[in-house]
């Protein structure tokens, strides 16, 4: 059967509808028919609720997690819900105090931004997350050691080397590449020399495509196993940025609330889910293509299959309007949409604000 669209209900049974999706996000237990005739302003028996909660779980809106409980929305009934019947409310005086305060008085960009995730964490009850914008790292040097200690004139005999990044920052990595067959360590010193003399001060990319050009107008002085080194040394720093996004991530004690217990592989799901990252930065990573706030709901997500997760997440941008990174919470899908929703896009407005 077919989902059916808000205008497909009648009056009685969006009401109905909006009223146990309203309870249940307040309370996180399921919503019986008694409670909602109690409720002022609908003046219906218990009975009738009861049989338009029935049609709402035939439709798919609805479920009964128990024969005796009452019913909760599913993810379907959520997304209806949170599409086109909430009532957004905007964040109040004192909760957009505390998410400035948090933010404009951290100091250095990267403490603003650990501050927001950890101010939308405590004004949500959820786990606060900002994807922080990658710092392009700018060579100064890049050398390569052999890890055999044959001489500069022998061919390396293990095949690898330790290639050793030194940013203009002053950073310092470290990574192992595979040598091309029959390099010589004369051949490392000079692809290190090579890049370390013309592209100091480039950010990889800019390396990587200068070393094209050159190679492409035979300017490159370097022999073929030299110049193959050079492209797989840029290639491997490049590769392994674009892979390392980096997500802040604060608050995940509010994610074991007073339901958790009766939930608890679920729970364990989800913070499992957030110690990987790399996933979670992936989901955050595409909201950055978004103009406006993205609202993931449970299983819509194949990360959230076993956890029934639910993510809010509003790109920022830097002082030249592009978007940098995203901010957002991490909850269950019982979260309060209505007032979290408006939450984390003040917060995302707040860090943009910030980075002009």
């Amino acid at each position: 059967m077919a989902t059916p669209t808000i205008a497909e209900l009648n009056d009685r049974a969006r009401d109905i509808f909006r009223l146990v999706v309203e309870t249940y996000l307040g309370t996180g237990t399921p919503v019986g028919s008694k409670t909602l005739s109690q409720l002022p302003g609908l003046n219906l028996s218990s009975a009738s609720i009861r049989n338009v909660m029935q049609d709402l779980e035939e439709l798919g809106l609805l479920a009964a997690p128990h024969v005796s409980a009452g019913r909760l929305p599913t993810e379907t009934g959520l997304r209806m819900f949170v599409d086109g019947m909430m009532q957004v409310a905007e964040p109040s005086a004192e909760e957009r105090r505390l998410i400035e305060q948090h933010v404009e008085q951290s100091g250095a960009v990267e403490d603003a931004l650990s501050a927001a995730s950890a101010a939308l964490s405590g004004l949500s009850a959820c786990a606060g997350m900002v994807l922080v914008p990658r710092q392009e790292v700018r060579l100064r040097q890049l050398s390569f050691v052999p890890l055999s200690q044959s001489g500069g004139g022998a061919a390396a005999q293990d095949g690898q080397a330790l290639a050793v990044l030194v940013g203009m920052d002053g950073s310092v990595e470290n990574r192992i590449v595979d040598l091309p067959a029959g390099i010589t360590g004369s051949q490392l010193v000079e692809a290190g020399n090579y890049i370390s003399d013309r592209m100091a001060g480039l950010t990889l990319q800019e390396a990587r495509e200068r070393l094209v050009q050159e190679l492409a107008k035979d300017r490159a002085a370097l022999d073929e196993a030299a110049q193959g080194l050079v492209e797989k040394g840029l290639a491997i720093w490049s590769n392994d940025a674009a892979d390392r996004p980096i997500l802040i991530v604060r608050g995940q004690a509010n994610l074991v609330d007073d339901h958790a217990s009766a939930d608890l592989d679920r729970v364990r799901q989800l913070l499992d889910d957030l110690e990987g990252k790399q996933e979670i930065s992936r989901l955050m990573e595409g909201a950055m293509a978004a103009s406006a706030t993205k609202i993931f709901i449970g299983s819509e997500n194949k990360l959230f299959s076993l956890s029934g997760s639910s993510v809010i997440a509003a790109p920022y941008r830097n002082a030249d309007d592009r978007i940098v990174g995203v901010v957002g919470v991490i909850g269950p899908t019982r979260l309060n949409y209505a007032r979290v929703i408006p939450m984390v896009d003040f917060t995302a407005q707040t860090l943009s604000r910030l980075m002009r």
